[in-house]
C-alpha cells in the first residue's frame, strides 16, 4: 500500500489521478453493478465452524465458495501476501491476496474478462496483485470471489482468487481510530459517522427495527395504514406555528401539516374504523435537544374507543416493543439539566390528574379562566412569582400550557399518564360528560418530555366550529400557536363521524430514550442544518485564507500577547478573556486559525482601563501605543478596530470581524447573567439569557441592538447563537 500523505487535498488529487490511470488501463473505476451472492455476516455464520483446506492447496487452486463486496477498511502487504479488511452492511471479514494467484476484472475489446496481468497499448504491464497494492486505497469498494479458510491466528479469511474494482473513494475518510468527533460534522456527514462509528450505524438499524415492530403491532391490532397529504389549506390539528409555502399552479399559500389529526379523522367518516399513519410533521418553532421542526409521528384513530382505552393500548404497545426488541425496562436517561436518571418502563403506569397537580404546583385554579382571560391569568401567574419567556404575547390556552411545562412537567421522570385537561386547552378533544370544564385527554410524560398525546375525540360539528372560532380570535390577538380553523374538517364531521379516540406519538423522542441519546438529532439520519459556510466565504479578503503570513505578516508569540493582556487589563480582563475563549471556539468550528482569533478577542479592549472610561478614545492612540509593544500587525489591529466600527469606520469585512462584532456585547451580557445565578454558567440554558434580555433594567449598560449583531452580520438567529456562546464559555 502506498504511503499516505497528511495533506488531504493532495490525497484527493492523487486519488483522482488514479481514476484517470485506471480508465487508461481498462479498469472501470465506477462499476455498473456486481453480483453479490453472499453477505459477510452469512459467510461468517456458515463457515465459522467448518473444516478448511490447507492454505497451500488453496493458493495452488482455489475452490471459489463465496462472492461478496464492500468497502476496504485496511490493507497491508507482506511479501507475496496482501491482507485487507472488507466491510459491508452486516459485518467485516479479512481478505488475503497472493501474488501468484490473483486476477482482476478488465474491460477490453468491449468485453469483461479476469486477467492476472493488465496489458494495454497505453500502459505498462501490471499484475493484478500489484494493481491492488498501487491503485486500491482505503475505503474503495471492491467485489471479491474466493475460498474461505482460517489463518494460523484462527481468523476467518477469504482467499481472493479474483476481484472487481467497484468504486473509487476520492476523498480521505477520518482516521481509523478516531473517526468523526465534531458534532456538526457528524450531523452534516452522517454517512461518514455510520461508516466510522459502529454504534451510530447500529442505532439506525435499531430505528429501522423499531419501525418494523411498530407497524407489526398496529397490524396485529387490526389497524389500516393510510397516507395523507403534507400540504394543507389550513394549519390545523395542533397548537403550533406552521411552515408556509406557495403552490405556483394554484397561486395560493399552503401550510406544511403540523399534525395528521383532521385528515385521519376524516377517514373515519369514510368507513374506516381503525387507521394509523407514520410520517413527518412540520412546526416552525425553536430548536433544542428535545425539539425538531421536522419530526416523525405515528398517529392513530379507533372508532368506538375512548381515551382510557388508549391508555391501555399504549401500555400494550410499550410491552410489545420492549419484548420484541429485547430492551431492558430500566434505562438511564439524562434530564434537561443533563443529570442521569433511571427511567422504568414497567407497566402499568402511574396516572396524574393535570388540573389537580398544576393547581397544587402553581397555587392557581386553571379551570376558572376562559379564552378571553389571558390578561387576568398572566397577572395571576406573575403574582405567584412565576414567569417564562414570551408570556406577554400568549393567549389563555398557551399560558396554561407553558405554566404546566414550568411547574409540573419537569418533575415527572418515570413514564406517567397525565390526564384531565381544561376544556379550553384542546379544541379537538371531547368534553367530559361528568365535568364540563374538562376534556378527556392524556399525555405520556417520560423524563420531563411529552412522548404521546391522546384523547376521546370531539365529533360534534357545532361545538367543533365554536372552538375553532375561539382559536381564531386568539390568533388575531397574536397567539402564533393557536389552532387554525378547518372548514373541510367540520363539513366532514357534519356528515357524521363515529365516536372515537385518537393518539399521536413523536418517534424521535421515544427512540432517543431507547437508544440513550441526549439530542433528537442523534436519531435522525440526516437532520436539517443551517447552510454550511464554504471556504470561499470564510474570509472576505483577496488572499488565501490559509496564508496567514501573507495577510498579517509574522504574528507575535501567543505568550507575548497574554503577557500584554496581564500587564494592561485590570477590570476588563475577565471580559476580554471570555471573548477570546468564544472566538477560539468558533475558529475551531470553522477550521480557522485559532491563535489569531484568540488574540483578537484578548486584545479587543486592551485600552479600556486606560482611557478614563471615555468611549471616544477607545481604539485610538492609547490602543496603538499599547499594541506597538508586541509589534501587532496592522491587519490584526484593523480587525480589532472593526468591532467598534461606528467610531473607527473600519469595515466589518471578514469572517473574523463579523464574529468579533457579534460575540463582544453578547458574551459580556451572558457573563452578567451568570453572576446572578448560584451555579454561574454551569447548567445555564439560553432561555435564562432571553428572559434577562427583555428586562431593560438588567445590565442596562448593554446595548440591546449590539446583542443582535449575530443576526445582522452572520445571519444566525439569537436563539441559535446564544446556546453556542454558553457552550463555548462552559468549555
Amino acid at each position: 500500500m502506498e504511503e499516505k500523505t497528511t495533506d488531504h487535498q493532495g490525497e484527493r488529487e492523487t486519488r483522482i489521478g488514479k481514476v484517470h490511470r485506471m480508465k487508461a488501463m481498462g479498469i472501470i473505476p465506477f462499476a455498473q453493478s456486481f453480483d453479490k451472492k453472499n453477505l459477510i455476516w452469512d459467510i461468517i455464520q456458515e463457515y465459522e465452524t467448518k473444516e478448511y483446506r490447507d492454505i497451500n492447496d488453496i493458493i495452488a487452486a482455489s475452490n471459489d465458495q463465496v462472492q461478496t463486496a464492500g468497502r476496504l477498511k485496511l490493507h497491508r502487504s507482506h511479501g507475496k501476501l496482501l491482507f485487507a479488511k472488507l466491510l459491508d452492511s452486516t459485518d467485516e471479514i479479512q481478505l488475503m491476496f497472493h501474488k501468484d494467484n490473483c486476477k482482476i476484472e478488465q474491460f477490453k475489446d468491449k468485453t469483461y474478462e479476469y486477467v492476472s496481468h493488465i496489458t494495454t497499448p497505453e500502459w505498462e504491464d501490471m499484475s493484478a496483485f500489484k494493481f491492488f497494492e498501487k491503485m486500491v486505497d482505503l475505503w474503495d469498494f471492491i467485489g471479491v470471489t474466493g475460498e474461505v479458510f482460517k489463518t494460523h491466528k484462527w481468523e476467518l479469511t477469504i482467499f481472493v482468487s479474483k476481484f472487481v474494482f467497484l468504486s473509487k473513494s476520492v476523498r480521505w475518510l477520518p482516521e481509523k481510530f478516531h473517526g468523526l468527533k465534531d458534532q456538526e460534522d457528524i450531523y452534516r456527514k452522517r454517512y461518514l459517522d455510520m461508516t466510522m462509528n459502529p454504534e451510530s450505524y447500529k442505532r439506525f438499524l435499531f430505528k429501522s427495527d423499531f419501525y418494523k415492530n411498530l407497524r407489526e403491532f398496529y397490524f396485529k391490532e387490526w389497524f389500516t395504514e393510510i397516507q395523507t397529504s403534507i400540504l394543507w389549506n389550513s394549519a390545523s390539528g395542533a397548537a403550533a406555528k406552521p411552515f408556509i409555502t406557495h403552490h405556483n399552479d394554484f397561486d395560493t399559500d399552503l401550510y406544511l401539516r403540523i399534525a395528521f389529526e383532521t385528515s385521519l379523522k376524516k377517514a373515519t367518516a369514510g368507513r374506516f374504523e381503525k387507521v394509523f399513519e407514520i410520517g413527518q410533521d412540520f412546526r416552525n418553532e425553536w430548536s433544542d435537544p428535545s425539539h425538531l421542526q421536522e419530526f416523525t409521528q405515528v398517529e392513530h384513530y379507533a372508532a368506538y374507543r375512548n381515551y382510557e382505552n388508549n391508555m391501555v393500548f399504549m401500555e400494550k404497545l410499550i410491552d410489545y416493543i420492549f419484548d420484541k426488541m429485547n430492551i431492558s425496562r430500566k434505562l438511564n436517561v439524562k434530564d434537561k439539566e443533563w443529570k442521569m436518571k433511571e427511567v422504568d418502563f414497567t407497566t402499568p403506569r402511574e396516572r396524574i390528574d393535570y388540573v389537580k397537580w398544576v393547581n397544587e404546583a402553581s397555587w392557581l385554579d386553571i379551570t376558572i379562566y376562559d379564552t378571553d382571560d389571558a390578561e387576568k391569568l398572566r397577572k395571576d401567574i406573575k403574582a405567584k412569582g412565576i414567569e417564562f419567556d414570551w408570556m406577554e404575547t400568549m393567549w389563555t390556552t398557551t399560558l396554561i400550557d407553558y405554566l404546566y411545562k414550568k411547574v409540573l412537567r419537569p418533575k415527572i421522570i418515570w413514564p406517567t399518564f397525565i390526564y384531565n385537561y381544561p376544556v379550553i386547552m384542546q379544541p379537538l378533544a371531547r368534553i367530559s360528560d361528568i365535568n364540563p370544564n374538562i376534556v378527556e385527554q392524556f399525555q405520556l410524560i417520560v423524563n420531563g418530555r411529552e412522548m404521546c398525546k391522546a384523547y376521546s375525540e370531539l365529533v360534534d360539528p357545532l361545538l367543533q366550529q365554536e372552538n375553532f372560532d375561539k382559536q381564531a380570535k386568539a390568533a388575531a390577538e397574536g397567539d402564533e400557536e393557536a389552532t387554525a380553523s378547518d372548514d373541510d374538517f367540520v363539513t366532514a364531521m357534519e356528515y357524521g363521524m363515529p365516536p372515537q379516540s385518537g393518539f399521536g406519538m413523536g418517534l424521535e423522542r421515544i427512540l432517543a430514550i431507547l437508544t440513550q441519546q441526549d439530542n433528537l438529532r442523534d436519531v435522525v439520519m440526516f437532520p436539517v442544518m443551517k447552510p454550511e459556510i464554504k471556504q470561499k466565504d470564510m474570509e472576505i479578503c483577496n488572499v488565501d485564507v490559509e496564508d496567514i503570513e501573507a495577510l498579517y505578516g509574522i504574528l507575535p508569540a501567543l505568550q507575548d500577547v497574554e503577557n500584554l493582556a496581564n500587564k494592561y487589563l485590570k477590570e476588563t480582563y475577565r471580559h476580554c478573556q471570555d471573548v477570546a475563549k468564544v472566538m477560539k471556539y468558533f475558529a475551531k468550528k470553522l477550521h480557522q486559525n485559532e491563535d489569531l482569533r484568540y488574540m483578537a478577542g484578548l486584545l479587543h479592549d486592551i485600552d479600556r482601563d486606560h482611557i478614563g472610561k471615555d468611549p471616544s478614545k477607545h481604539l485610538w492612540e492609547e490602543f496603538e501605543t499599547i499594541v506597538s509593544e508586541i509589534n501587532l500587525p496592522q491587519c490584526l489591529m484593523d480587525d480589532i478596530k472593526s468591532h467598534y466600527t461606528a467610531k473607527t469606520s473600519v469595515a466589518v469585512s471578514s469572517l473574523l470581524r463579523r464574529y468579533l462584532v457579534s460575540v463582544d456585547e453578547l458574551t459580556g451580557f451572558i457573563f452578567a447573567v451568570g453572576l446572578m445565578r448560584p451555579t454561574g454558567l454551569e447548567g445555564m440554558e439560553y432561555s435564562s439569557v432571553k428572559k434577562k434580555l427583555k428586562d431593560k433594567k438588567f445590565a442596562a449598560g448593554v446595548d440591546r441592538e449590539e446583542v443582535h449583531n449575530c443576526e445582522k452580520f452572520l445571519a444566525i438567529t439569537l436563539d441559535e447563537f446564544i446556546p453556542e456562546i454558553i457552550k463555548a464559555l462552559q468549555e
